[in-house]
């Protein structure tokens, strides 16, 4: 496996990860685990925001185009009507 693999598969990862902390956040009573659960989930989006930089550094990864402001304007109007 080559490091762009690696850290796509990371990535991927963490991804997943995030995903299951917010669920386990949202079903979460106790306030001392559901802040500890909160501050776990922001150190791993850190640690992906990270390998994302790295990533895209080294070519591995290319961002879609930037949002133009009539894009971002149509899906917050969606977004508020729903």
């Amino acid at each position: 496996m080559n490091e762009k693999d690696i850290m796509n598969d990371y990535l991927s990862m963490i991804k997943g990860s995030l995903s299951n902390y917010a669920t386990a956040i949202s079903e979460t009573d106790n306030p001392q685990l559901r802040q500890t659960l909160q501050e776990m989930r922001n150190m791993d989006e850190q640690r992906q925001y990270r390998v994302y930089q790295t990533a895209k550094q080294k070519g591995y990864y290319q961002p879609a185009q930037p949002a133009t402001a009539n894009d971002i304007s149509i899906i917050k109007n969606q977004l508020s009507q729903g």
